[in-house]
C-alpha cells in the first residue's frame, strides 16, 4: 500500500517513565531519583519525558510532571496519555494549563479515551464500550480547547454540559500541542482532525497488552492506520507530526535471534516483529537505518521508548535528533 505522508519532520525522541528508576523505595529518595532521571533524559538529548495515566504503581501525573519540569530547563513534559474518563474536562483543563504555566510552556497535552480494564475494575469506574468512551473524549477535547482560549465556554453534549465557564489559568503556550493516538479508525479520525501530534499505536480494545494485539502492530496494519489519518486530516495533513511508542527497544548484535525469541509473546513472527513500528532491535547503526527508513515509509519522526532504554538508546538520539 502506498500512502501519502505528511511533510517530513525532524526526528524527536522521548522517554516514557511513570516512576523512579528501579521502582519506589517509600522514601525521599524516590523524588531525588525521579528528578535525576529527568535531568538525565534532558542531558542525553531527548526532547521530552512523558508519563502514562494509570491507577497502578506509578506517580500521579500532575505533581510528577511539575517536579520533572523544575529539575530541568528545556525538556518538554507530556502525557502519553491522560485518561479522559478519570477526570472531568474542566478539572483536566485547569491542571494542564497550570502545568504549562509552571513549566514555562513545555507541556505536550496527550489525551486518550481509556483502555486498561484493571484500572476501571479496581477503581469501580464504569467501563463503557469503546465507542462511547471515544465520543466522550471528543467532547472533552472541544471543551478543553475552549477553556484554553479566551472567553467563557458553553457546551451542551451527550456527556458534558458546560455553562459560561472561563478557564483559568490560561496556558502559556498558544496553542498547547495536543497528542492523540490509538490503533482504531474512530480514534485516529478524531486525532487527524484535532491533534498536532498523532500517536500510531496498537489497538487495545482487549483492555490488556498481550499477544492479541500483535496483528494490529504489523507493517500492514500501520499503513491502514496512516490511510485513515490521511483521509480524515484534510488541509491540515502536512502539519501533523507522527509519533509512535516503541514498546521494545534493544541494542543487540543479534537482531534476528532476539526477534525470534520475543516475537511469540507479541503475537508476531520474528520477521513481523522486526517490521513493526513498535519494536526496534539491532546495533546502533542498524537502529539508525531502521528509524530513517520508517520515517521515509511511514512518516514516523517522533519516537518514544521506555526508561529502561534511556542509556542504550542515547547514541541513536545523539546521531539523529533534529535531523
Amino acid at each position: 500500500m502506498s500512502v501519502r505522508l505528511p511533510r517530513q519532520k525532524p526526528f524527536r525522541f522521548s522517554i516514557q517513565a511513570s516512576e523512579p528508576p528501579g521502582g519506589f523505595t517509600g522514601s525521599a529518595d524516590d523524588g531525588d531519583r525521579w528528578r535525576a532521571l529527568a535531568r538525565q533524559v534532558e542531558s542525553l538529548g531527548y526532547d521530552s519525558l512523558t508519563i502514562a495515566d494509570h491507577l497502578d504503581s506509578q506517580f500521579a501525573i500532575t505533581p510528577a510532571l511539575v517536579s520533572a519540569a523544575e529539575a530541568t530547563t528545556t525538556l518538554k513534559i507530556g502525557t502519553l496519555v491522560w485518561c479522559n474518563d478519570y477526570r472531568h474536562p474542566v478539572i483536566l483543563a485547569k491542571e494542564a494549563a497550570t502545568i504549562d504555566l509552571l513549566s514555562g510552556g513545555r507541556l505536550e497535552f496527550g489525551i486518550g479515551a481509556g483502555w486498561m480494564t484493571t484500572d476501571y475494575e479496581q477503581a469501580g469506574i464504569p467501563l463503557d464500550r469503546p465507542g462511547i468512551r471515544i465520543d466522550r473524549m471528543a467532547e472533552a477535547i472541544t471543551i478543553i480547547k475552549g477553556l484554553f482560549a479566551t472567553g467563557p465556554v458553553d457546551f451542551h453534549g451527550d456527556h458534558y454540559n458546560i455553562t459560561g465557564h472561563e478557564g483559568t489559568p490560561k496556558p502559556l503556550q498558544s496553542p498547547v500541542p495536543f497528542l492523540i493516538g490509538g490503533g482504531g479508525k474512530k480514534v485516529l479520525t478524531i486525532a487527524a482532525r484535532e491533534a498536532d501530534i498523532i500517536g500510531i499505536n496498537v489497538a487495545l480494545t482487549a483492555g490488556v497488552i498481550d499477544a492479541s494485539a500483535g496483528p494490529n502492530a504489523t507493517a500492514e496494519a500501520t499503513e491502514e492506520k496512516l490511510q485513515w489519518i490521511a483521509d480524515a486530516a484534510g488541509d491540515r495533513y502536512d502539519d501533523l507530526e507522527l509519533q509512535t511508542r516503541v514498546h521494545l527497544a534493544v541494542v543487540t548484535d543479534d537482531r534476528e535471534g532476539f526477534a525470534e525469541m520475543v516475537a511469540p509473546a507479541l503475537g508476531l513472527t520474528g520477521a513481523q516483529a522486526l517490521q513493526s513500528p513498535h519494536a526496534l532491535a539491532g546495533t546502533v547503526d542498524q537502529l539508525c537505518e531502521t528509524i530513517i527508513e520508517r520515517r521515509e515509509r511511514w512518516g514516523l519522526s517522533y519516537i518514544t521508548v521506555g526508561a529502561d532504554a534511556v542509556e542504550s538508546f542515547a547514541p541513536i538520539v545523539e546521531r539523529l535528533a533534529g535531523t
